[in-house]
């Protein structure tokens, strides 16, 4: 009888001679090619043969040209080692700005210096019309276009546009350019094989291949054309304005930016989307500009804590703030308050699309407008203006000027809450901070809320309403938040008014 030891003894060694026969047979049988096909498995991207980017290369080579700009300034006089400034300053993004190479007369203050500016571009037209950055021509006296058989024509600024820094250019060739189209960037997706072409340190007709590394990339100040494909393609200083291919030969991107800490390329550049590119491009082939919509109103994220005070269940849209008088959106009824979720047939996430959204509008357009208003979904039709022409401006008041008074005036009753300071205006105070009359409750001291807030109470700020309500005294406030905390609601909304701006903000009632 067998013990559990020997059970396991005896299976160890029968599998030890099992194996031994295994590897005998393995020695004495020949091996044959014919070989059992393997198990189903998930299939493997077959990567980009040589052939594919010849054949690409030289179907879309000769549509990209090289671009020269010259401008002629006044010269500082030069700093012993100085490096040519990178934009923006001390930051990684690396904004190719102006590439310069500064041929400099000689060394004395206000000499003539000219500036030679080397980008790319791309011909999307055969008649001769060429797209390329902003700041690859900006400020240029001369531009130069330098094709691929190394033929140079002179190109005239068609119209530029500084908020997506994209221009138009055209020449007049003496007989039709190669050209290329703008394909559907939306249809890009990560892990997408893509191409770059241009000018890279002078050396044009360089091509790269990459993938496409992240979509909706945000790089500058969160814009409404903050709004970027991101690749892996080696892209560098003189890349600026290049096309950005994918597999069928369509531009899907203009390369524009880089992420360096040393100004070359790392495998992290930047390019504008096609479906950002094709709209502006067509807007200054007609016009010579970008025509833009204008709603005429203040609009601000919704962030958590303004969404709990709302008692909404996501900060997806946008929060109305101040109307300006006679604008669209006052003449279509929409009111302070009111949250907007979609502009036409797009929807809005947040401010970028929504000023997206509504910059892509013609002056003149109608759209209908979805919003909430007090937890209703409602659809207002607005007729857009005209943003270059109805842009308001933004009054901040200084918080520093006072105004000489006699004496020392008496300081005024204050209620402090929520970690500031507020107190009903008095003379002093209206002088001080340049009042309205219609001001109740105003800000003394923020104190603590500056740390709890994005966009921080200043000294003079007057709270008009607290959670939709207005305020005439200072314990109308006092009221409302014992009123809220009473409810176990965790912030509170108010409405500010800044030197006539109006602003949404939230506190945490603790």
């Amino acid at each position: 009888m067998l013990t559990r030891r020997d059970v396991g003894t005896q299976r160890w060694h029968c599998e030890g001679r099992a194996l031994a026969v295994l590897l005998l047979a393995a020695i004495l049988v020949p091996i044959t090619p014919s070989i059992a096909a393997p198990a189903a498995g998930p299939a493997i991207p077959t990567p980009l043969q040589g052939k594919d980017l010849g054949d690409l290369s030289a179907r879309l080579l000769p549509a990209v040209v090289n671009i020269s700009s010259t401008q002629l300034t006044k010269a500082a006089a030069p700093t012993p080692g100085q490096d040519v400034p990178q934009f923006p300053p001390n930051s990684p993004f690396y904004k190719f700005f102006k590439d310069l190479h500064p041929e400099q007369k000689d060394g004395a203050p206000n000499s003539t210096e000219k500036s030679i500016s080397l980008g790319s571009g791309f011909v999307i037209d055969g008649s001769g019309l060429i797209v390329t950055n902003n700041h690859v021509i900006e400020g240029a006296d001369k531009i130069t276009v330098i094709l691929q058989n190394h033929g140079t024509l002179s190109a005239k600024l068609v119209g530029r546009d500084v908020l997506t820094d994209l221009a138009l250019l055209r020449v007049s060739p003496p007989h039709p350019l190669p050209s290329v189209a703008f394909g559907d960037s939306e249809m890009a997706r990560v892990g997408d094989w893509v191409i770059a072409i241009g000018n890279p340190y002078g050396l044009g007709g360089t091509m790269t291949a990459g993938i496409i590394s992240a979509k909706g990339r945000p790089i500058n100040d969160g814009g409404p054309y903050d709004d970027f494909l991101q690749t892996d393609a080696a892209i560098n200083k003189g890349n600026s304005g290049g096309p950005l291919f994918n597999l069928s030969g369509a531009v899907i991107g203009i390369n524009s930016a880089i992420f360096s800490p040393s100004g070359g390329s790392i495998g992290i550049g930047f390019a504008i989307p096609a479906v950002i590119a094709r709209h502006v491009i067509d807007e200054l082939k007609h016009h010579g500009h970008v025509r833009r919509g204008w709603i005429g109103a203040r609009v601000q994220n919704i962030d958590a804590e303004m969404a709990e005070a709302l008692d909404l269940s996501t900060t997806s849209g946008t929060l109305l703030g101040a109307l300006v008088p006679g604008s669209p959106a006052s003449r279509a009824g929409l009111r302070q308050g009111d949250i907007i979720t979609a502009v036409g047939d797009r929807p809005v996430r947040d401010l970028r699309r929504f000023r997206r959204a509504v910059y892509d509008l013609p002056p003149g357009s109608k759209a209908t407008v979805a919003l909430l208003r007090d937890g209703q979904a409602k659809a207002v039709n607005v007729t857009f203006g005209d943003a270059a022409v109805f842009e308001p401006q933004t009054v901040t008041p200084d918080s520093t000027t006072t105004v000489a008074v006699p004496g020392k005036p008496p300081a005024p009753p204050v209620t402090k809450l929520l970690g500031l300071s507020v107190a009903a205006p008095t003379a002093a105070l209206r002088d001080r901070f340049q009042l309205s009359d219609q001001a109740k409750v105003v800000v003394t001291d923020p104190g603590r809320a500056n740390a709890l807030l994005g966009g921080p109470l200043a000294p003079g700020d007057v709270i008009v309403e607290a959670d939709g309500i207005a305020l005439h005294k200072p314990n109308d406030l006092s009221a409302r938040v014992a009123e809220m905390r009473q409810d176990g609601r965790k912030s509170v909304l108010l409405l500010i008014d800044r030197g006539g701006d109006l602003r949404y903000v939230t506190l945490g009632l603790m």
